[in-house]
């Protein structure tokens, strides 16, 4: 045991040489390549405790995305009491953070159904949006424009590992509203 103890203590004690390095010519040259990555924009989101509203800033540009579910009776197009209260709320922000300009309302849909139908219903969905926000968006200069997208559009991936996620479904199930931030 003492033996090698004093072995262990002798290496560790004993200097260590530093690495040769090679000298290199004075006139060594290469080739030089440019790291050229992609840069991706991060875009944060800001949810609601209960996941029904989403709020997302690219920029100026402003999405705010409220759940079919909380605005919708299910495969319906026409908006709940529970809805106008929220639309109001978000009318009001846009009242008070917008730019003026045009004021988009894109409605989506899940996976389930056919895509005519999907078309159809988030076209209906955001038409009723439209609607209830044409009363309610007091800012000079806005113009109101409403469109449908079904599922083509997807917040999160429907299926995930060949199963259905009916969280992710029923985050894509929604109408946004977009427009234009102040500066």
């Amino acid at each position: 045991m003492f033996r090698s103890l004093s072995v262990a203590v002798a290496l560790a004690l004993s200097p260590t040489p530093a690495p040769s390095v090679p000298e290199l010519a004075s006139d060594a040259t290469g080739p030089v390549e440019n790291l050229v990555l992609p840069v991706e924009d991060i875009i944060g989101e800001v949810e609601s405790m209960d996941g029904t509203e989403s709020e997302t800033k690219q920029g100026r540009q402003v999405t705010v995305a409220l759940t079919s579910d909380v605005l919708f009776p299910l495969n319906k197009w026409q908006l709940t009491a529970k809805a106008r209260q929220r639309l109001r709320q978000v009318a009001e922000k846009v009242n008070a953070e917008s730019a003026g300009g045009v004021v988009k309302i894109e409605g989506h849909t899940d996976d389930q159904g056919t895509d005519a139908y999907n078309v159809a219903l988030s076209r209906r969905r955001a038409q009723a949006v439209l609607q209830a926000m044409r009363g309610l968006l007091t800012g000079p200069g806005m113009t109101l424009q409403a469109g449908g997208y079904g599922e083509s559009r997807p917040k999160l991936p429907n299926i995930v590992q060949g199963k259905p996620v009916e969280k992710n479904r029923a985050k894509n199930r929604r109408v946004e509203i977009v427009f234009t931030a102040k500066q």
